[in-house]
C-alpha cells in the first residue's frame, strides 16, 4: 500500500493508462527533450516507478558521474516521500537499493558491445537480471546512420533477450528545441521504426508538458494533457507551490571556467559536490579546466550573432575579433540549456551588465529566464522583473541547471556574494 502512495503523483501512472498498453517488454522507449529540460529525471521518475514494483532496473548514464545519478535517486525518493520519515519509508528506501543498479561511464561513447558486458557481469556477480533498461546520453549522431541503426537495433535485441523494457534519451536538434513536435523529431526521426514510444517533454512556464509522439504503432494518439514539475518530473497539479530539496550533487554549474567570478563559481561548485561544465574552445585556456567542454566549429556557430544586434541590444560596440566572437558564441551555450542565471558585475544605467559576460543576462532576458545581478558597486542582489532590475532579497539556487558568471575583477564583497549564494542554497560548509 505504502509503494502505491508513494508513487500517486509519478507521471508514468497516467501515461500508462494513456500510452496503448504501455511499453512492453523488449520494446524501446524514447524521452525526447531540449537541453535541461528533464531527460534525466523523467528516466530516473522510470526507475523509481519500476523499483517501487520490485522490478529490477538496470541505469547506464554516460557523461555522468555515479555520485550525480546517485543524488538524483535520493532527492525524487525524498520529494515521494514528502514530510514522512517514518520507520516505513526508512525501510523502503533501504529495501528498494536491491532493485537498482547504478553504472556509469565518463564518456559518451556506448556500444552494444558495452552493454552486453554490462549485463553479463552483473548476472554472473550479483545474479541481477533488469526488468527494466535505462540508457541516459546516448549520442544519436555520434556516428552514421547505419551505424546507430544498427547499435539501437542491438540494444533492443538484447532487452528483448532479456524481456526488458528499454527506455532511452535524446536531444532535438537546436532548431527543433522551441517547436512544439507531434512526430519523432530528428536526429531520432530516422530510426522511428526501431522505437515503440516516444515521449517529448517541453518546456511549459514554470512546469513540463508532457507530449506523446509515438504510441505503438497507433495513429490517433491523446493528448495525456500532463504538467509537472521542472526539476521533479512529478505532477505538478498535486502540490503546484511545494518546494524541492534537491541535495547539491544534483546540480549542475555552467560556465567559462575564465578568471575571476567563473573561477569562484567552479570552486564553490565543486567543495559543494555540484556537477560542473565549463564551456570553451580551441584557442582559449580558461583558468578553471574541471568539465571542460570544447566546443566545434559548428557548436559554436550554433550561438552566432550579428554585430548590428549585439549593438542594439548590449547600446555599445564590442571587439570583432574571432576570440571575442567565440567568447560571445560559448556564452550562449552556457545559458540556452540553463534554468537560472547568476551574474556578478555592474548594472549600467541602460539596464545592460558591463563587459561582456553582461550578454549572458540579455541572453537570459531573451529566453525569460530567471536572472540575478550581483552589483558589486551598490553590493545588493536585483533581479529583472516586469522591464526593469528590481532589489531582491539575496537569492538562493533553485534550478538543477544554473549559470554562473560574471567580471574578471572580482572584488571582495563580489567574492562574498558567490561564497554565500552557496551557503544559503546547501548549507554552510
Amino acid at each position: 500500500m505504502i509503494r502505491q502512495q508513494l508513487t500517486a503523483r509519478n507521471p508514468l501512472r497516467i501515461l500508462e493508462k494513456t500510452i496503448s498498453g504501455g511499453l512492453q517488454p523488449g520494446g524501446l522507449g524514447l524521452v525526447i527533450a531540449p537541453a535541461g529540460v528533464g531527460k534525466t529525471a523523467f528516466l530516473v521518475q522510470i526507475g523509481l516507478d519500476a523499483v517501487m514494483r520490485e522490478k529490477n532496473v538496470l541505469h547506464i548514464a554516460l557523461g555522468q558521474s555515479t555520485n550525480h545519478l546517485q543524488a538524483w535517486y535520493d532527492a525524487l525518493f525524498n520529494d515521494m516521500a514528502g514530510s514522512r520519515h517514518d520507520e516505513e519509508i526508512e525501510e523502503l528506501r533501504n529495501s528498494s537499493a536491491r532493485y537498482r543498479v547504478l553504472q556509469t561511464y565518463a564518456d559518451t561513447a556506448f556500444s552494444p558491445q558495452r552493454l552486453e558486458q554490462t549485463v553479463g557481469l552483473f548476472q554472473t556477480h550479483i545474479k541481477f537480471k533488469p526488468d527494466v533498461m535505462l540508457i541516459d546520453g546516448f549520442d544519436w549522431q555520434s556516428a552514421s546512420t547505419v551505424g546507430i541503426a544498427a547499435a539501437i537495433g542491438a540494444f533492443r535485441s538484447c532487452a528483448q533477450r532479456l524481456g526488458s523494457q528499454l527506455w532511452m534519451s535524446a536531444q532535438p536538434h537546436t532548431a527543433l528545441a522551441k517547436t512544439h513536435p507531434t512526430a519523432v523529431t530528428p536526429p531520432c526521426d530516422a530510426f522511428e521504426e526501431l522505437i515503440d514510444v516516444a515521449i517529448y517533454l517541453e518546456p511549459a512556464g514554470a512546469n513540463v508538458c508532457v507530449r506523446i509522439l509515438k504510441d505503438n504503432g497507433h495513429t490517433n494518439i491523446p493528448d495525456p494533457q500532463l504538467l509537472i514539475h521542472c526539476d521533479t518530473l512529478s505532477l505538478a497539479a498535486a502540490d503546484a507551490e511545494r518546494p524541492l530539496n534537491l541535495p547539491s550533487g544534483a546540480h549542475t554549474l555552467l560556465s567559462g571556467g575564465a578568471q575571476g567570478a567563473e573561477a569562484l563559481f567552479g570552486q564553490c561548485a565543486e567543495q559543494w559536490g555540484l556537477e560542473e561544465i565549463n564551456f570553451s574552445f580551441d584557442g582559449h585556456e580558461p583558468v578553471r579546466t574541471k568539465g571542460l567542454m570544447k566546443l566545434s566549429s559548428s557548436e559554436l556557430a550554433q550561438g552566432e550573432v550579428s554585430d548590428a544586434y549585439l549593438s542594439a541590444q548590449m547600446h555599445r560596440s564590442y571587439p570583432s575579433t574571432p576570440l571575442f566572437r567565440k567568447v560571445l558564441q560559448s556564452i550562449w551555450h552556457q545559458v540556452s540549456t540553463a534554468g537560472e542565471v547568476f551574474v556578478v558585475g555592474t548594472i549600467m544605467p541602460d539596464t545592460t551588465v558591463r563587459g561582456g559576460t553582461g550578454w549572458s543576462a540579455e541572453l537570459a532576458k531573451h529566453w525569460r529566464k530567471p536572472v540575478h545581478v550581483f552589483d558589486q558597486e551598490k553590493t545588493l542582489w536585483f533581479m529583472w522583473r516586469d522591464g526593469a532590475w528590481a532589489e531582491e532579497a539575496p537569492p538562493v539556487i533553485s534550478r538543477t541547471r544554473f549559470t554562473g558568471t560574471g567580471t574578471r575583477f572580482l572584488n571582495d564583497q563580489g567574492r562574498a556574494a558567490i561564497m554565500s549564494l552557496f551557503d544559503r542554497s546547501f548549507g554552510a560548509k
